[in-house]
């Protein structure tokens, strides 16, 4: 594929809300009560929906491998067009990248995005138009808001193995903010056999903050383990649960590796890990 129509059709936040507008649109007469189900355009017809729960297999997502780039798309992007799958609420992106040695995403734009890196093998390097320069690698977390706009790159450091990262993009609660950008070591908030949090909407909190009301938490477990997460906004908001390795027992449903759970109107949940796991919880908003 040529890069400039690679770019177009990489999944920028015009397309985007785009996109969630004509789906939003074409649900207008049903809005009364599918409004009360995940976000106005997440509308599910093959995955399984059970009251306040949604379950998308890791090989219902989309798939695109374009030698350098091999990826996993949970939500629609790029040539991945499922308008019942465009998001969870604020979550509009989650790709699950794996990109070739020396190889990666050329200079492109954003713009009124929260964008997550989360490096699961190997190390990106990163330059922006704000003058950043870094590399992140597995153990980091990386944070981007583009606000009014931002132009950056991302390349695999090594050009004799394959770098392995997660690709989040929320919707922000405040459009047109200075970009930013941040990264930290997960090292001295890691915990055993318990989810910390690594993402919050507080700049003084533990993690990296953006501008929206989610939490993220990561877990490492092993067997036979159990852990409760809370809601910290239950009313509001949904937690997606992304499963990164193991297998996990989780509201009555049991999820592997690469599965991904969307849970609402709930309190809390409780986990508990057959094997040893490594999951990612998502909670955000439902509504834009």
């Amino acid at each position: 594929m040529k890069r400039k129509n690679f770019l177009k059709t990489l999944g920028l936040t015009a397309v985007a809300g785009v996109v969630g507008t004509k789906v939003s649109a074409q649900n207008e007469d049903k809005a009364s009560s599918k409004d009360e189900q995940v976000g106005f355009n997440h509308l599910p017809n093959k995955e399984e929906i059970k009251m306040n729960k949604i379950i998308h297999r890791a090989n219902t997502r989309g798939h695109a491998n374009h030698g350098w780039l091999d990826t996993y798309h949970t939500f629609s992007f790029a040539n991945y067009r499922n308008p019942e799958r465009m998001n969870f609420g604020v979550l509009r992106v989650l790709n699950d990248d794996t990109i070739g040695g020396g190889r990666g995403f050329g200079t492109h734009p954003h713009d009124n995005m929260e964008i997550i890196s989360i490096p699961l093998e190997g190390a990106l390097e990163h330059k922006d138009s704000m003058g950043n320069t870094a590399v992140i690698k597995a153990g980091e977390v990386q944070v981007m808001s583009a606000g009014t706009g931002v132009y950056h790159s991302e390349y695999n450091k090594y050009g004799d193995r394959e770098g392995k990262f997660l690709q989040i993009w929320l919707f922000p609660n405040k459009r047109n903010v200075d970009p930013r950008y941040d990264q930290i070591s997960l090292d001295n908030i890691r915990k055993e056999n318990r989810f910390y949090q690594i993402l919050s909407p507080y700049q003084d909190d533990q993690g990296v903050w953006i501008h929206q009301n989610a939490w993220f938490h990561l877990g490492e477990f092993d067997a036979h383990h159990k852990d409760t997460y809370s809601f910290k906004m239950p009313q509001s908001n949904g937690l997606y649960i992304f499963v990164l390795e193991g297998e996990v027992e989780v509201g009555g449903e049991t999820l592997t590796k690469r599965d991904g759970m969307g849970v609402w109107a709930v309190n809390e949940l409780e986990f508990a890990f057959n094997d040893q796991s490594k999951v990612l919880l998502m909670e955000v908003p439902l509504r834009m």
